[in-house]
């Protein structure tokens, strides 16, 4: 029976799988779950967990002794889990508050659905044209999540709150925010931060579709890059200002200069047009960075490195267990705060190393890409770096979706860097060799002459 299920998983399309759960990820309302289940009946989290059973089921399988090699973006991951795994261990092995309980089993369940969706994209995805099938459908849902995010401005109302799916039920909403008098948009998401860093991260592969995808109508590639575009200057979020800021000028870094100088002209208009349209909203806007020391949000960061401290003195090295610091004890803003209170020094230095891992492969991948793969790795680059640095401004493991889709940006890095390894090994283009598919993630069928070939161009996990 066992074989039966890894024959079938192998035959079905990991793309179609991967996609199914950044449309669960992202275009179903984060307040929807399934009611049975509590916090742990998000739609993607249970997706993410069978692609974690899909990869087991995967992954111990032969492969060519030639492809057998490191993978470091998936070894850091391996290394962050561990981490937390002691760290949850050390928490049960402790008298835990009733209340604790729960949100720590449900903050592993929810981490090893991230891993689930990192390693299905990181070892399934077979070739780099099907990489680029999976980046165009993932910037596709980011610009209808930004087209939202335009239509909550422009009609001043949530909308999602709306939405009704059968078998899920909405927890409480919260109505659309507004800051210095503008509304904030929030999409699908729980909250205007968690959008505007998602968009943040989605922000430059939405222009490498623009820019490479040329087999597509020029109005579509282009359709999520000005959404985005539009819709993350009116998030009135310094986090999404911040993390697009970053991962432009990381693009731009690797432009060529034509590019970069558009892009700029692009930005000058916008910025003029803004100026001339909305003066206020400019105003809030700056007022956002240079009135930053009278901000009760900035002041209630600040104040959160002393509380901290007590707590991280407490348990420094594996923390007090993933989950269990309850927002009624403190509310950081600081991911990284969060980590080395509940993982430990140890658990926070993992995870900043997985993100230094992806940053690295991502930039040596692309010295040796052609310019497809070039923009492709520095664009996957951007979208990490963005994201790991706004994870300074708020909690976000308790915001999935903001989560879920870093892992999948790096299950991106981690394939890109598994195909680009396995063209150089066999020869070829695209993971291909002569024309035949990476015998690593190809289906085996036999042979008439008893022996296996791999079955050529299937495209299949």
């Amino acid at each position: 029976m066992t074989i039966g299920v890894r024959r079938a998983i192998r035959d079905a399309d990991a793309v179609a799988w991967i996609t199914l759960y950044i449309t669960m990820l992202l275009l179903i309302p984060a307040r929807l779950t399934i009611d049975s289940l509590g916090s742990a009946g998000a739609p993607s989290m249970l997706v993410g967990l069978v692609s974690l059973f899909f990869w087991v089921l995967l992954h111990f399988r032969p492969r060519p002794a030639a492809l057998n090699r490191r993978r470091p973006v998936r070894i850091a991951v391996f290394v962050f889990l561990f981490s937390a795994g002691i760290s949850y261990v050390h928490a049960m092995s402790r008298p835990l508050l009733g209340d604790e309980r729960s949100p720590a089993d449900v903050a592993i369940l929810t981490l090893l659905s991230w891993a689930g969706a990192f390693l299905l994209t990181q070892d399934a995805v077979d070739a780099r044209s099907r990489l680029e099938l999976l980046v165009w459908r993932l910037a596709l849902c980011g610009g209808a999540i930004a087209v939202l995010g335009l239509v909550q401005i422009i009609t001043r109302r949530l909308w999602v709150d709306e939405i009704a799916i059968p078998g899920l039920s909405g927890g409480p909403t919260f109505g659309l925010g507004s800051r210095s008098g503008f509304p904030r948009p929030a999409g699908t998401a729980t909250h205007p931060i968690e959008y505007g860093v998602i968009l943040a991260m989605l922000f430059p592969l939405t222009w490498h579709v623009a820019f490479f995808h040329v087999e597509r109508s020029k109005w579509l590639r282009f359709a999520p890059a000005v959404a985005l575009s539009a819709v993350i200057p009116l998030t009135s979020s310094r986090s999404a200002y911040l993390g697009c800021a970053i991962a432009l000028v990381v693009c731009m870094i690797g432009w060529p200069q034509r590019r970069r100088f558009a892009m700029l002209g692009f930005i000058a208009l916008g910025v003029m047009f803004m100026m001339v349209a909305t003066p206020h909203f400019v105003t809030s806007v700056t007022e956002l960075f240079t009135g930053a020391q009278n901000d009760p949000s900035i002041q209630s960061r600040t104040d959160s490195y002393g509380v901290a401290a007590e707590f991280i003195r407490v348990n420094p090295w594996f923390g007090r267990g993933l989950g269990t610091f309850l927002p009624k004890y403190w509310i950081f803003d600081n991911q990284y705060l969060v980590l080395l209170v509940t993982v430990g020094v140890v658990g926070a230095v993992a995870f900043l190393m997985l993100g230094v891992t992806a940053v690295v492969v991502a930039a040596g991948v692309r010295r040796r890409c052609d310019p497809e793969g070039r923009d492709l790795a520095m664009s996957l680059l951007a979208a990490v770096l963005a994201g790991f640095v706004c994870l300074f401004m708020f909690d976000a493991f308790a915001f999935p979706m903001t989560m879920g889709t870093l892992f999948l940006l790096l299950g991106m890095v981690g394939c890109l860097h598994r195909v680009e390894s396995a063209t150089r090994v066999i020869g070829g283009c695209d993971g291909q060799a002569a024309g035949l598919p990476i015998p690593e993630l190809s289906p085996v069928v036999p042979s008439s002459g008893g022996g296996a070939m791999a079955e050529p161009g299937s495209g299949r996990v």
